[in-house]
């Protein structure tokens, strides 16, 4: 009978969407608590919950759970948010500062950080590191900086008044920080410049912000995605990623993630409406992920990548991880075509065997479509002799199934 049910309860659990299982854990299956305010993945793929009951980890088999009760250094059971380093330490944000794991699993020990230490602020918004390995730390009032020994801490003027609600570094080492209500500052290290409406960013409310390997910034907003070149002079933006029933379109922005396949994932929640769900982009199209296909619940509170590019969302339900489906295209279809050179140049060559091939279209690193083809035969030539260098996505539409292929044009 125990069998049974535990046969019943799996398969409840575990939905296929869009060619996608989902798979959910909930205090059944050893969570803490259902509620899980943030979620990190750490260097050996084990991961990390923030709840109000404590700090969780689980590592495939097992779940750990570290909170005051059994570890009184740590300053509040109510995690905020949650990150995992390159070197393997965690850092976990409350309402009154910092914790720092030193030591694992076994003999945990926890180091303490507050404004007595060089801390801005003790509420804590988000932490993030950049490629030395400085742990920067967005709190109500501003940002500090761990180098590993001291802090450095940077505030109003230089950063909107309310706050820093996420950091990103882009590939020349600059610093871009999100603000709950002022938009988006880029600090160059010496000059700090801010970003908002008055420049084209679609909304104030800045949650989470991104930079991909182009450079562009991706930016999380209460009104939808605002995506900033990589010369920083234009946006343009994503106001409806996931699906509501008009007039109700509205897609405020929760948490965003890039994997290594170049997709976006986007997590939603419309509070006044109590609906939410996960938002991927590729090759400029949307694929929305909620409920109807097996999400655990509609708040979703963040989201985080593992190492096979398996989604694991935190919500105030549960959790809930979406396995890797790199693409929708069998591997015997996309091998009836090709496309040459690549790098290319000035013209781009694509021949069909036996695809049938009803539809091709380029976007560039951005998601602006820039190229389509709903004529096409058997053998084409593609003029792309206009198109600026740099990374585009080539799309063959074959029926139902797409295929997107990485394009580089080069001078």
């Amino acid at each position: 009978m125990n069998k049974l049910l535990f046969l019943v309860v799996f398969y409840l659990t575990c939905f296929i969407c869009s060619a996608q299982t989902i798979i959910n854990y909930t205090t059944v299956d050893g969570l803490v608590d259902n509620f899980v305010e943030c979620i990190d993945v750490d260097v050996d793929d084990n991961i990390w919950f923030g709840t109000s009951m404590g700090i969780q980890m689980y590592d495939g088999a097992n779940w750990y759970l570290w909170d005051q009760s059994s570890f009184p250094s740590l300053l509040s059971n109510n995690i905020k948010s949650i990150k995992t380093t390159s070197n393997g330490e965690i850092w976990v944000g409350s309402d009154y500062g910092l914790n720092r794991l030193l030591y694992g699993i076994p003999g945990s020990v926890w180091v303490s950080y507050t404004t007595a230490d060089g801390l801005v602020n003790n509420q804590i918004k988000s932490i993030d590191e950049d490629d030395s390995g400085n742990i920067w730390v967005g709190t109500s009032q501003g940002v500090s900086v761990f180098d590993g020994s001291s802090w450095t801490s940077y505030a109003s003027p230089d950063l909107h008044w309310s706050g820093v609600s996420s950091t990103a570094f882009d590939s020349n080492g600059d610093k871009w920080f999100a603000s709950p209500l002022g938009g988006i500052t880029h600090f160059d290290g010496i000059n700090f410049t801010a970003y908002d409406t008055s420049n084209g960013l679609l909304s104030q409310n800045v949650t989470d912000l991104v930079i991909d390997h182009q450079n562009n910034k991706w930016i999380g907003t209460g009104g939808g995605i605002s995506v900033l070149d990589p010369s920083n002079t234009s946006f343009i933006h994503h106001t409806q990623m996931y699906s509501l029933s008009p007039p109700d379109t509205l897609n405020p922005v929760v948490d965003l993630e890039i994997d290594s396949y170049g997709r976006l994932w986007s997590a939603i929640y419309v509070g006044y409406l109590a609906k939410g769900g996960i938002a991927m982009l590729s090759a400029n199209q949307w694929s929305n992920f909620d409920v109807t296909d097996g999400l655990i619940g509609q708040n979703i509170r963040a989201i985080s990548i593992d190492s096979d590019n398996s989604v694991w969302i935190a919500t105030s339900t549960g959790v809930s991880k979406i396995l890797s489906s790199p693409n929708l295209l069998t591997n015997s279809l996309k091998n009836n075509f090709s496309f040459f050179p690549n790098p290319a140049k000035n013209q781009l060559s694509v021949v069909d065997n036996d695809s049938e091939i009803q539809e091709i279209l380029i976007h560039n690193s951005i998601g602006s479509l820039v190229y389509i083809d709903v004529n096409f035969s058997k053998y084409d030539v593609i003029d792309i002799s206009l198109f600026k260098q740099g990374l585009y996505y080539i799309t063959f539409r074959c029926g139902d199934l797409n295929f997107t292929k990485k394009l580089v044009i080069s001078q």
